[in-house]
């Protein structure tokens, strides 16, 4: 998983809901700043505070420096996320101090990782603590914040606000987006019910929960309304979807029936658990226009023995009977995975025969992370622990192997006309964009420009036909293709072909 680096949420960077007053607005019941940290996850449940905060009369400004309040939306995956969202907290914990802002939230994975006395014992000055689950109430957290600045009595307890588990799946809906107004990200179940010794993500977001199909639709549709073109799928187990609710997986169901939401054009699958992908599954990402050929499916490790320590419930041929398969029956499959080097009792054999593996099977897509010891977690119950240094020798090493069978998989698209979608406008004829293999912030990117001659301005958002002419490291760069004599550029969709 990546931990990303800290947005500000900017109040320029997405349309407010239609409930919401506009920025400046004197009626506002207060100015707040957002800061968000962690995964896309976590970034959806940010936008959601954000949606219900701007519903409530409160307008998000750029800097919490004279703001009524901040909120720090955390990461508490691993140690080094925990140190950056606490090095934020104090920040703002800093102006509070300095009179320059009236009251600093955390929410998020953090306090749901170590709990709220241990993020007070840690953030001494910190307003309010609220977990995951408790973030459908941060309107009524404004409202201690700031009563007394709107003449109303303030209620003076510091009241954290928790839930013990998901007992019920999310609504997402009425969301101000961080991202740009082409893509989302949207999340179709909560929690995990996974047991791999080495993660934390259960003690912080609770058992699995599906998200209904027809109120994923909903949130889609209302995504798409808002100029969503690519929708990216994800949960902490995609693949496990359904399973809870209805008594079985219903993914493929579910992606059927977001092809039938107008407005949609690349559906993009992340976090795919290599258990429960059905024959179906495959059938339907194979045969769909709008589900992209590119699979996010985090293996983790290839050696028996360590996948078993690891509890994955899989072992190698498993594996490799997959991969085989989504090989040969989705065509122009891109792969992502991830690798997890370093695991407790992982032998130099066990390391090699992983490096082995990813060589032979050439992912397109590959991240590998050192084993982070977790408080918590079963892996801390296990022997033969590895220097952390010895960790990162192993992750790197598998990259530097992995970057062979990336940088071959780049230059052989060279040549070939691709469909870019254009999420940047980088000034004197330059765009960045991506193409069906490379999702948001984890992958490469594509460096375009118009042919010579040509005098455009393209629409971020829009979908453009260029010629790959070359790889720059795992970046590409492209020429925009000439769509009609009159020079112009498309914002519709890419054909189905």
């Amino acid at each position: 998983m990546k931990n990303s680096l800290p947005i500000l949420a900017d109040p320029a960077a997405s349309p407010f809901p239609a409930s919401a007053p506009p920025v400046g607005d004197g009626a506002a019941r207060g100015t707040y700043a957002f800061v968000s940290l962690g995964c896309p996850k976590n970034l959806v449940d940010s936008e959601t505070m954000l949606g219900k905060l701007a519903a409530s009369g409160y307008a998000l400004v750029p800097d919490p420096d004279g703001a009524d309040f901040v909120v720090v939306n955390t990461c508490g995956f691993i140690g080094p996320s925990r140190e950056e969202s606490k090095s934020v907290v104090r920040e703002m914990l800093d102006l509070k101090a300095a009179g320059r802002t009236g009251g600093v939230v955390v929410a998020g994975c953090l306090p749901g990782r170590v709990g709220a006395e241990q993020v007070r014992k840690d953030l001494p000055g910190v307003d309010h603590v609220m977990n995951v689950f408790g973030r459908d109430e941060i309107s009524t957290v404004a409202d201690r914040l700031t009563e007394g600045r709107r003449g109303v009595s303030p209620v003076t307890e510091q009241r954290d606000v928790f839930r013990p588990a998901a007992i019920r799946a999310l609504d997402d809906t009425a969301r101000l987006r961080i991202t740009p107004d082409h893509f989302a990200y949207l999340k179709i179940s909560e929690g995990c019910d996974r047991t791999c010794t080495f993660c934390s993500i259960p003690m912080m977001r609770g058992r699995h929960v599906t998200k209904p199909i027809e109120q994923v639709v909903a949130e889609a549709r209302e995504l798409a309304a808002d100029g969503v073109k690519e929708l990216i799928l994800v949960a902490q187990d995609t693949t496990y979807y359904g399973l809870d609710l209805y008594g079985e997986v219903r993914l493929a169901a579910l992606l059927r029936a977001l092809e039938e939401v107008d407005g949609l054009e690349w559906i993009r699958l992340m976090y795919l658990y290599p258990i429960h992908f059905t024959d179906e599954l495959i059938d339907t990402i194979a045969g769909s226009g709008k589900v992209l050929p590119y699979l996010d499916m985090p293996l983790q490790h290839v050696s028996d023995r360590v996948l078993k320590r690891m509890t994955r419930r899989t072992n190698r041929a498993k594996t490799e009977e997959l991969v085989g398969k989504l090989r040969d029956r989705i065509p122009n499959l891109v792969l992502r995975t991830t690798m997890l080097v370093g695991f407790p009792g992982e032998t130099e054999a066990e390391f090699q025969e992983l490096v082995d593996f990813v060589t032979d099977w050439r992912f397109e897509r590959l991240g590998a992370f050192p084993f982070s010891p977790e408080p918590g977690t079963p892996s801390m119950k296990l022997d033969g622990h590895l220097p952390p240094e010895v960790c990162q020798e192993r992750a790197d090493a598998l990259m530097a192997a992995q970057q062979t069978a990336a940088f071959a998989f780049a230059d052989s698209l060279v040549g070939y006309e691709l469909d870019v979608l254009i999420d940047s406008d980088e000034g004197n004829g330059v765009y960045t964009g991506r193409t069906f293999a490379d999702a948001p912030e984890i992958d490469g990117s594509v460096r375009l420009t118009l042919p010579g001659g040509i005098d455009a301005e393209l629409e971020i958002g829009a979908f453009i036909p260029a010629e790959l002419t070359a790889r720059d490291g795992y970046d590409w760069l492209a020429t925009a293709a000439l769509l009609d004599d009159d020079d112009e550029y498309s914002d519709d969709g890419p054909d189905d072909d």
